[in-house]
Order: C-alpha cells, then structure tokens, then sequence
C-alpha cells in the first residue's frame, strides 16, 4: 500500500506539474493581437486593403521566426469604409477582441472619429495615412502616431509648386467639407495668401458622392483660375477633372496624397493625364521597400496601391517598439516609439513628442502616360 500511495503522489505531483507548465506555457503564448483598421469596402477600399495586405505580410514573417517576445501576431481586421460614424463601432469591436495595438485608420475623419475610444483605454494607434495636423498638433490624442507627414506640410508644398514651378497668379481652392480634405484647404488658402503672390479667386466646399459637379466647374471657369487646388479624396477628383476636361478648360489641377492613388487613374482614364498630385516621398529605391513591394507582388499578384509602404513601415515600428519595450504595457511603448530608431521601407524613423514620424515627407507626383511620376 505504501509503494502504491507513494506512487500515485509521484503521478499526482507529476500530472499538476504538467498541467500548470502547460498551462504557463499557454499564458505565454497568448498572442500579441494588432487591430487592422480601415476601409475594406465601398469607394475608398483601394486605401484600406493595401494596409491590410501590409499587416498581413509583416506577420507572417515575423510569425515565421518565432514572433515578438516568443509570441505570434494575430490580426484583427475590421473595416470603417472610411465613415466616423462606422469608424466608432470599429474601435469598439478591436478593443471587445482585446487588441494590443491598432494599425489605422485610414481617413482623417474616421481616425479622429475612433481615437478617443482607444486613448481611454491606453491603445496605441498608428495611421499610415491620416495626415490631418490636428490629430498630432492638438494634444488631444497622445496615443496616436502615424508614419506619413501632416497636411499642412503637403498643402505648403503644393502651394509652393504652384507659385514657383508653375509660375500661377488666380488660383481656386475646393474641398470635400471632411476633416481632410477642408483642413488641405485651408492651408492651402492660408499658405496662398501669406506669399502675396497669387490671388484665390474661389474658395468652395462640394458635396461628396454627387453624381455632377457641373455648379463648381461652371465657378471655377467663371473665375479664371489658372489652377485648381483641391483638398479631398479620389472619386470626387476624378468627376471633377472629367467634367473640366469635357468642357475644353485647360485649368492645372492640384491635389493630395487623397487623390494620389492609381484608382483615380483608372476612373478618370484619359482625363487624368497631366493632373499633380502630392504624395508621401518615394522610396523605392530602400533596399526595405524593394522587398517589401516583391512581397506584395509575390503573394497578391498586383501592384500594392497607396499607403502600403507607409503601413508596413507602421507595422515594423510597432513590432519594433514591442520588442524594445519587452510587452505591449502602453507607457513602455510610448517611449520605444519615440527613442527608438527603427529601420523601415520609408527610412530610419522614430516618432516626435506629438507622434510624427521624423524622417517622413512629400513630395509632387505628376500623372504622366497613365502614370504617376514623382517630379524631383
């Protein structure tokens, strides 16, 4: 008897050892869940699913060797097409699944929509794309960081690019009335007036998703504008250049990193040609970014469309600032964000006091044989 009960303690002993080191090993293994936030559907998806797609490559190659702090990423993807309204309930959704980080969103308005509800829970949230200043330069959103620099940096250069590179004089401003495309416009208008030379003869708002633009095109050739700037995003741009070009107008047309996207292209087709547009700086030449774009052609068999890079330069970042902070605690990661330097397919970044990425930038695209050709 005594044999047997020394036995089955020995067996007991065992068995719980088991049990909690499998059980341990499983805690540790929990893993490490990073929110995909964006437009997957609907108009805008073209600048949503190229994010997605980033996510999903960086990874699975991190998951590859091993994962972060020996625990695989698991993705959480949830589409906002874009909407503030939408953009809530996503941010609800990612942190009911227990996400540790959130890549997105997309659009301006659907960003700011979303940031508070992750800033009361200590979410970090990085955007490859939403390049509204007031969303770093408030102060509001201290859990936001984003690897794409501000409109007020692209309006400046357009407005520049327009008065030295093109030599214009009547310029008119239009917007889509959203946190995007109104604050482009406004410092576009801004910027225009300060230099003292040129004049804006039309500063506008237009209704997205109309059908006809004719009211605003009539304006704009009513006012004589050598150029149009305008602060928005690609399916409103398209109609309108379409509308101008049917109508004979010869009026330059400017735009933001909304409308640089090959989407507009496509849309606009013949109309597009010569249009500007500025967009984040090219970096093709990044040994990062070469991979990063065969990656993408490798699995997806097409070209990766806007924000990829930015996106999978934010998931490098965070993947990084989680392995130099060792957990996904949120004041360790707001340091490695911002201490950290990290190598990316946009350069050797980490993120200012406000959340900008240093290093990040524009520049003006032209579209040129159905191409947009960044102009040095």
């Amino acid at each position: 008897m005594k044999k047997n009960v020394g036995t089955n303690l020995i067996a007991l002993v065992v068995g719980v050892l088991f049990v909690f080191g499998v059980c341990g090993a499983g805690i540790a293994a929990d893993p490490i869940k990073i929110g995909v936030a964006g437009p997957h559907s609907g108009d805008l998806a073209s600048y949503g699913i190229p994010t997605t797609r980033a996510a999903e490559l960086v990874a699975a190659e991190v998951n590859a060797k091993g994962g972060i702090l020996g625990r695989k990423i698991e993705l959480l993807i949830e589409d906002d097409v874009c909407k503030p309204e939408i953009a809530t309930n996503t941010a609800t959704k990612l942190l009911s699944a227990k996400a540790d980080v959130v890549v997105g969103h997309i659009c301006s308005g659907a960003t700011k929509a979303a940031l508070g509800i992750y800033k009361d829970s200590k979410i970090i949230c990085m955007s490859p794309s939403a390049t509204n200043p007031g969303l770093t330069q408030s102060g509001d959103y201290p859990n936001f960081y984003r690897t794409i620099a501000s409109d007020d940096a692209q309006a400046k250069l357009d407005v520049e690019f327009a008065l030295n590179t093109l030599k214009l004089k009547k310029i008119a401003v239009i917007h889509d009335k959203g946190d995007y495309g109104k604050g482009f416009a406004e410092f576009a208008k801004k910027f225009l007036e300060e230099s003292g030379k040129a004049e804006v003869v039309l500063y506008e708002g237009i209704t997205p998703g109309a059908m006809d633009y004719s009211a605003i095109v009539q304006k704009i050739k009513r006012s004589k504008a050598e150029a149009v700037i305008y602060g928005g995003y690609h399916p409103e741009a398209s109609k309108i250049v379409t509308q101008m070009r049917k109508k004979k107008m010869k009026t330059a047309f400017i735009s933001d990193d909304g409308v640089k996207d090959d989407t507009f292209i496509k849309v606009a087709g013949e109309f597009a040609e010569g249009v500007y547009a500025s967009g984040p700086k090219d970096t093709s030449a990044n040994p990062l970014s070469i991979s990063a774009v065969e990656a993408h052609k490798t699995k997806y068999k097409e070209d990766h469309g806007a924000f990829y890079i930015n996106a999978y330069s934010a998931m490098l970042a965070l993947v990084n600032a989680i392995e130099k902070a060792g957990s996904t605690d949120y004041e360790a990661l707001s340091k490695a964000l911002k201490t950290e330097l990290v190598e990316t397919p946009i350069g050797k970044i980490r993120f200012d006091d406000r959340g900008d990425a240093i290093g990040a930038g524009f520049s003006v695209y032209q579209v040129q044989k159905g191409k947009y050709v960044e102009l040095k």
